[in-house]
């Protein structure tokens, strides 16, 4: 019998990337569900109380429609069968069922600052949800951990990961940014701005002084406000259309094509500064951007998925390999 491989999505960056790399096994049983949790957390999820997070609401139905558009094999829960190898991105929480299966994490993108949260965690042993991505890879709970650059590799050991878990392949999604300077996108030469959920998140933003500093920095350019997808739209257009009047509003539309049309990208949390500064974009962020910099995904002329799986095959199909080993002989396994 084939052997049977769980990739868990969550949010449609995560789950547009697992799917990425199931496409280098064809000869394994591949199947895929939305993030989930089969312990207490999972109860409140299936009350809808936890809707606003990958757990459930506008996460889960964007997962279980890509899935069944693209014709992929749901597997909820992971509760059908066995598995010999699971693929996550994110380890906030690690469901006990897929605890002695094999498991790989892969780095979803950028990670949230360190706050109050992330200290509760690391030094009290709060849940580490409690402090949302800031402590991803803090679980230990995988066996192999692919992240996106060297500077990501020493973030995340700095923060407690086992740097001997960690491999740099690149991620999908944010290791071939040329790729999105064909596009159709209709207009050139603005200035982006990339909002955040951050309040659908139950976090603070004061909206009202963001816009006003994009209008600034925009200074008579065209402004251009793309929502992010779990954000609340009737909301977030009522108070771009008051503070930023002129500005237009796209909910649906493909941020990577208007990141690679635009001047200037103004974002807070996202990862999809990414893509704007491998394009060689104009920058606004939260974070310091030299930081960012050191940090960028390489650019591996979009390879990262099939280097994870790679990495994924070896390590299924030769168990016997350390990790000294495997790193040894990393490039001869991902080349």
């Amino acid at each position: 019998m084939k052997k049977k491989i769980l990739f868990i999505g969550g949010s449609l960056n995560q789950t547009t990337m697992m799917h990425k790399i199931s496409k280098y096994f064809e000869d394994y049983d591949c199947y895929f569900t939305p993030f989930y949790d089969d312990g207490y957390i999972g109860w409140f999820a299936s009350k809808g109380i936890l809707d606003f997070t990958i757990l459930g609401g506008n996460f889960k139905k964007m997962t279980l429609e890509y899935l069944e558009n693209n014709n992929l094999k749901i597997d909820y829960k992971g509760k059908r069968h066995d598995y010999d190898l699971v693929y996550t991105c994110a380890d906030l929480i690690v469901p006990k069922n897929i605890r002695n299966k094999k498991l790989i994490l892969v780095q979803e993108g950028m990670t949230d600052p360190e706050n109050f949260a992330f200290y509760l965690v690391k030094y009290f042993n709060f849940p580490r949800w409690i402090a949302s991505t800031s402590t991803m890879g803090m679980s230990n709970l995988y066996d192999i951990f692919c992240v996106a650059s060297e500077g990501y590799k020493e973030l995340f050991a700095r923060k407690g990961a086992d740097p001997n878990k960690i491999f740099v392949t690149g991620i999908p999604n944010f290791d071939n940014a040329k790729e999105f300077l064909n596009n159709d996108f209709p207009h050139k030469n603005y200035v982006l701005v990339a909002t955040s959920d951050t309040r659908e998140t139950f976090k603070y933003e004061n909206r009202k002084k963001f816009i006003k500093k994009c209008v600034k920095i925009a200074n008579g350019r065209q402004l251009i406000f793309k929502l992010h997808p779990n954000e609340n739209v009737e909301r977030a257009t009522r108070e771009i259309n008051k503070y930023a009047p002129g500005a237009l509003v796209y909910h649906n539309a493909n941020t990577n094509h208007m990141i690679a049309n635009c001047d200037v990208l103004i974002t807070k949390y996202s990862s999809v500064v990414y893509i704007g500064l491998a394009l060689g974009k104009e920058v606004y962020s939260s974070f310091d951007i030299e930081e960012l910099k050191k940090l960028m995904p390489i650019q591996n002329n979009g390879t990262s998925a099939e280097r994870i799986a790679k990495l994924g095959l070896h390590f299924l199909e030769s168990p016997s390999n350390s990790l000294n080993e495997i790193h040894q002989n990393f490039d001869l396994i991902t080349a």
